[in-house]
């Protein structure tokens, strides 16, 4: 039970962390009563305008080797002002993306229990080191602030 409490709340930890992150960076950031519709945080930019961010992380316990691997994202088209925060626990990185960005660099799966939702795995490992590294073509994609988003 403990085990399974512990796995069922680490995205919605990381969320509010994400968030609290967000937030001492100068972001005005609100959060849904419901995450219907794959949002879990709206930002006011600097300009006025809104926009919609998703966001997914992968714990400290994924198996070695996919702790860049999101599966099973609803996303079937391309949705203006909505962008996608992915944060590893383990590789301590975070990684941000626009909508198009994300649909341009992810896999729509053509079978299995995740058939026509997308997948994007992030990173590569080295099992001689024992260590996993983003890939190179989504360097790009690493963020170390929230800037992207004000």
């Amino acid at each position: 039970m403990k085990k399974f409490r512990s796995l069922a709340s680490f995205g919605k930890r990381i969320e509010f962390w994400v968030i609290g992150e967000m937030i001492k960076q100068g972001l005005d950031v609100y959060t849904p009563v419901v995450d219907d519709m794959g949002i879990d945080a709206i930002v006011r930019k600097e300009n006025g305008s809104f926009i919609e961010i998703q966001i997914k992380a992968r714990s400290k316990d994924a198996v070695f080797g996919n702790s860049g691997l999101f599966a099973g994202i609803n996303h079937d088209k391309i949705r203006k002002n909505y962008y996608f925060v992915f944060y590893s626990e383990r590789m301590g990185t975070t990684w941000i993306m626009s909508s198009k960005e994300f649909t341009k660099e992810s896999n729509v799966n053509k079978q299995g229990k995740h058939a026509g939702k997308r997948t994007i795995w992030l990173n590569g490992k080295n099992t001689k080191e024992n260590k996993e590294f983003t890939k190179k073509k989504f360097e790009k994609y690493i963020a170390s602030d929230f800037g992207k988003l004000k």
